[in-house]
Parts: C-alpha cells; structure tokens; sequence
C-alpha cells in the first residue's frame, strides 16, 4: 500500500520471471539480476521473430502508454510509441512539454499522477538525474525511464546489452571498450553497471575532462571486474570484442570553449577498423556527430543501426513484462 493507501504496483505475487515484472518501476539498471536479463533478452528474441513474421499483435489491445519527455528525443521517444503500437496498445505522446501544464508551474508528481488517470504506463525522460525515482514514488502505474540527466538511461543499457549478445553470441568473456564522453555520457553508465554483472573487462578511452565519474569505477571494481584507462583508441583497438563509441554532449557543458577542445577527439575511420578483430561489435547509442565515419556503416562490424533496431524488441519485452502480458 502507499502512504495515501492506494494498491502499489507489485504485492504478493509468485517469483516467476513475468509475474517479478509486473507492475514494476523500470528506473535504474541496478535494480536487475542475470535472471532478469536473461529473461527479458528471450522476450526481445521473441519481438523480434514477432514483427518479422507478423508486424504486429494485439497482446497490449486495450492498454494506454503515456510517452512523457521533457527533452528531445528521436529514437528512444519513437521506438517506445512504435513498440506500444506494435503490441496493439495506443499511446499519449507528450513531447512539447513547454505547450503543457508545465508551463503554468505544475509539479513533476502532480503531471505524473494525471497522467496515471489516463494511461497504463509513464514512459518519462527529465533533464534532472532522479526524476524517474521520485515519479515512481508518486506513481501507482508502472514508471519506465528513458533516460534522467546524466545519470542513467536503463532501457538503452538494456538494449545495448541485447545487441552485444546478439552480435556475438555471449556476454561473457568480452573485453569492451568504451570510448567519447564517459562522464556525462548516461547511456555508458547503464551500460557498465549492466555489462559488471558479467566475466567481462572493460578499458575506458577519454581525455582526462570527459573519464568516467570515479565512484562508477570504483562500483564496476568492487563487482570483481578488471578496468583500464586510456586516452587512445589505438591502444584498444586490436584487442576489443565491441568498441561503444558515444559523442561528446555538447548540452552537458557550461563552457563551449571546452566543448570545441574536446568534441573531435575521436573519429573511427575504415584505416581504424582495418586493425579490429574480425568478429567484433562497433555500438553507438546515437545521434553521431563525427565519431564514426559514414564510409564504416557498410563495415559488417557496425552494428549501431542494428542497435537501433533491437530498441525495438527490448521495448516491446518491457512494456509487455510490466504491464503482465510477457
């Protein structure tokens, strides 16, 4: 029950892997076991195999996804309306949120329990690290994150993962290298907690400005997981299995003076990828502003629209496991 004694979300409900999602808050990757993982790669297995045999289901008929972004979005935002409406579902897309109730100085819990009159499930992205938590404080309807600050973004870790597994068969015995933006970068910080809870070793490759927050390494160390630095992709190259590339965010700096020193610092080019290994994953989250040159997408190694793709079938997994149609 919650503090004003409505029914909250998941109560007494057997440990099988569907009924554990069911009316579960989807705020942060560390909520997640290897069970779970697991479990929700063999339910985006199934998406996939659904939408390219039959397009679509009406699984979710009769459900109401409200699709609440405060930032902009292209992927996430519509991969989450299509995985909704390809299970039959139909949604409420809430994008300008300068036109809304916002506008006039409405609460973030106050949009949030509105919203939960009309719809089955909040999708929310926030500008501010947190704000997924705090709605599904306020929340008796499933809260799924796409993304708060530059904190975390646990359905494209999510994603990211399941390409990993899909491109190479296994998320054991990798060794991935992060590379651009590891500071703000929220998609590398879900994706590290994720990829900790597997036999993995992980380099991470900035410049000194842009490393990976400090007590990120230190939880990804205390996990039992070898971690190196560096500021050359050269240096990792020849040795990863994926090389996750992300842009520097020009909208996390106060001083685009820095910005300009950093934003080219990395550029993947077909010389580069001569030196990778045959078999071997090259993810961005997107959007690209550089990093990787248009002449690598013919590469059979790039796999980032691939990506893309299967944020489809893990959002479809998810919105189907929370809502208890999995």
């Amino acid at each position: 029950m919650t503090e004003n004694g409505n029914a909250r979300k998941v109560v007494g409900l057997s440990p099988s892997r569907n009924q554990s999602f069911f009316g579960r808050d989807i705020v942060s990757v560390r909520q997640f076991s290897r069970e779970d993982l697991a479990y929700i790669n063999q339910i985006a297995d199934e998406m996939r195999a659904l939408v390219r045999r039959v397009g679509a289901t009406d699984l979710l008929k009769g459900h109401i996804l409200a699709n609440l972004f405060y930032e902009p979005s292209t992927r996430t935002s519509s991969s989450f309306i299509a995985a909704m409406q390809r299970l039959g579902g139909s949604v409420i897309p809430i994008h300008g949120v300068q036109y809304s109730s916002v506008s006039k100085g409405e609460s973030l819990p106050d949009t949030i329990r509105t919203l939960e009159s009309y719809a089955d499930v909040i999708v929310l992205r926030h500008p501010e690290m947190g704000a997924s938590e705090i709605a599904a404080r306020y929340a008796n309807k499933p809260i799924i994150s796409a993304g708060d600050g530059v904190g975390e973004h646990p359905t494209q870790g999510l994603l990211d993962l399941y390409t990993i597994y899909s491109e190479l068969g296994t998320l054991d015995g990798l060794h991935v290298a992060m590379v651009g933006d590891l500071k703000n970068g929220r998609t590398v910080h879900s994706l590290s907690r994720l990829l900790a809870l597997y036999d993995v070793c992980m380099t991470f490759v900035s410049p000194k400005i842009l490393r990976l927050p400090e007590e990120l390494k230190e939880e990804i160390v205390s996990a039992g997981r070898t971690i190196a630095e560096t500021e050359r992709v050269e240096d990792v190259i020849e040795q990863a299995d994926v090389v996750y590339v992300t842009r520097v965010q020009k909208e996390r700096f106060d001083d685009l003076r820095v910005y300009e020193a950093v934003k080219d610092y990395y550029e993947i080019t077909p010389a580069l990828m001569e030196r990778a290994k045959e078999e071997m994953a090259l993810m961005h989250p997107l959007p690209r502003v550089g990093e990787i040159h248009y002449d690598v997408d013919d590469d059979s190694r790039a796999a980032y629209f691939r990506q893309v793709e299967n944020g489809l079938y893990v959002r479809m997994a998810l919105l189907a496991a929370v809502l208890g149609k999995a």
